[in-house]
């Protein structure tokens, strides 16, 4: 056993270890869940910088959930995970003995279970703006940019439409990610999975226009072309470089181009991620098969599919309703 190493230094070596191994946003989360807890082990008289691992109450789990009854019930699922977790690096480091066991018990018995929440989406919005988007080929613009953005756009959304990709693995493809001939791309996703990915013949057509018009850009690289981004900038500040667009960039897209089919008052309704909802919910209404959704959407967990379920089922009251009320 370990001893000497303070809750503070401890804390600070964990969020150093969730840092290598998450993403950004998931080390913010942790790292934020860890200050709450140590801010409320220094409410109980529990200095961090002071008090050692080995003298760390384990009931501390419980004042934590205390604290984090003002949070919603999601938040506090997430800030406990996060600090289970550092009791966990506590026990692999030996630093200190822990009951998860008990730990584990503590929080079924007093933390909230968040209400399962559908994915909701304005269906017909989304149609009409995918609507907008074959408008686009044709809107008028003032310099060539500008006409390759519409191009650009127009091939973004309904790539997101039509292949259920999420909006930082769209903006990550490369050219040489798409076969061309199977229609596919081979994506790393969520968790560092490795999957394919298909591109409907829309969204394939989409994307021959929108690299044609931008061959001139891409042949003056010097790069090859399957290195090059599949969703490039055409902007001022790329000068002949051929660049990425960021996550940023595509959500700015979505909102820009929701405004223009919509109105102003449908910015922030529609985002990114709505446009996977809508590709999950299309495939069950198409097909009724939970599986085949689970396995074009890449869901590792069915459940998070069977959700999208319920909003298939407005097909459902239809057909009632006409058989029943005709």
């Amino acid at each position: 056993m370990k001893t000497g190493v303070t809750i503070a230094d401890a804390a600070a070596a964990y969020i150093d270890s969730v840092n290598l191994a998450r993403s950004h946003n998931t080390m913010r989360a942790y790292r934020r869940a860890v200050e709450i807890f140590l801010e409320t082990l220094q409410y109980w008289e529990i200095d961090p910088e002071v008090c050692k691992t080995t003298d760390m109450p384990q009931k501390a789990i419980s004042w934590l959930i205390a604290d984090l009854k003002t949070k919603s019930a999601s938040t506090e699922r997430l800030y406990l995970q996060a600090v289970i977790n550092f009791y966990e690096y506590i026990a692999a480091e030996n630093l200190a003995p822990v009951n998860l066991t008990r730990l584990r018990l503590l929080i079924r018995q007093r933390a909230r279970r968040p209400g399962q929440r559908l994915p909701q989406f304005p269906e017909e919005e989304i149609e009409k703006i995918l609507i907008y988007t074959q408008s686009m080929v044709n809107k008028p613009s003032s310099s060539k940019q500008e006409h390759w953005r519409n191009l650009r756009d127009r091939a973004f959304i309904v790539t997101l439409a039509d292949t259920g990709l999420r909006v930082h693995e769209a903006c990550g493809l490369r050219r040489g990610d798409l076969d061309w001939n199977s229609g596919q791309a081979l994506v790393i996703g969520k968790g560092n999975r490795e999957a394919v990915v298909r591109f409907s013949n829309r969204a394939m057509t989409a994307l021959k226009d929108y690299l044609a018009v931008r061959s001139e850009m891409d042949g003056a690289s010097g790069k090859p072309l399957a290195s090059l981004p599949l969703f490039a900038r055409h902007d001022r500040g790329t000068g002949k470089k051929v660049q990425a667009i960021s996550t940023t960039t595509g959500r700015n897209i979505v909102k820009q181009r929701v405004c223009e089919a919509i109105g102003p008052e449908a910015i922030g309704t529609i985002t990114p991620h709505s446009f996977r909802h809508h590709f999950v919910t299309k495939i069950l209404k198409g097909s009724g098969n939970l599986k085949l959704a689970q396995a074009l959407a890449r869901h590792k967990n069915i459940s998070v599919t069977q959700r999208y379920a319920h909003l298939a089922d407005d097909e459902l009251d239809r057909g009632y309703w006409e058989i029943f009320e005709s």
